[in-house]
């Protein structure tokens, strides 16, 4: 028995862009969230930067201030993961 081959009709672009659903994707994080999780790691290396050095290690530069500008970083990148953008709060209302 011979068996018949399927026939390949060209398919035109129009229908198959109309036909096809618009799928809308919802990120987790905005531009806003990337640019506060950028400033974070600015910061975080700002503060070792601080700490950097071989002279005087009991230094208030080092032993106070870099901490607190490293722990500074580091809020600041909980509060970008934690931010809720403006869009985001007004597509739920």
């Amino acid at each position: 028995m011979a068996q018949k081959k399927p026939v390949n009709r060209p398919v035109s672009k129009a229908s198959n862009t109309a036909a096809a659903p618009k799928v809308q994707r919802n990120f987790i994080f905005n531009k806003e969230n990337y640019l506060l999780t950028i400033i974070a790691f600015v910061v975080v290396v700002i503060g070792f930067a601080l700490m950097y050095g071989t002279t005087d290690i009991y230094d208030f530069r080092k032993t106070t201030l870099a901490p607190i500008v490293v722990l500074a970083g580091l809020g600041i990148g909980i509060y970008a993961i934690m931010h809720k953008g403006k869009a985001a709060s007004s597509d739920k209302a």
